[in-house]
């Protein structure tokens, strides 16, 4: 008779040990991208009353990625756990683009995820279109 405990067992340590997911991949690409477009994109950044530099803002935010990356699975995690906020003081980033308003750093990033998951194609798996 085959004792399956050894065998599950060394299953469960190839799976936790195996490194990175695709699910890893996929949000290690977005997040890049979001930070990319951050830094390009011209926008003054505001983070605890202090106006940044893009070129400072994504320097800035992929610092936070890289220190807590543990906190944040996917890019909408990232938006939302590590790229609204200041840690420290609680308060909101903002992005001014040209003339146009300061819009809380948080909504002009899921802009900029949303179309670029539409630019390349990205659906969400859901029940109703599974």
């Amino acid at each position: 008779m085959i004792r399956l405990q050894p065998i599950l067992m060394g299953f469960f340590i190839v799976l936790t040990f195996s490194g990175p997911t695709v699910g890893d991949e996929i949000a290690d690409a977005e997040v890049e991208y979001l930070l990319r477009a951050v830094g390009q994109s011209g926008c003054t950044f505001t983070r605890n009353g202090t106006e940044h530099s893009p070129e400072k803002a994504e320097s800035h935010l992929r610092l936070k990625y890289e220190n807590g990356k543990r906190w944040a699975n996917d890019a909408d995690q990232f938006i939302e756990r590590l790229a609204t906020k200041s840690s420290w003081s609680g308060r909101l980033y903002y992005l001014q683009c040209g003339d146009d308003d300061p819009q809380p750093s948080g909504d002009w990033l899921k802009n900029q995820l949303a179309a670029y998951r539409q630019s390349i194609g990205y659906r969400t798996i859901t029940r109703e279109n599974n």
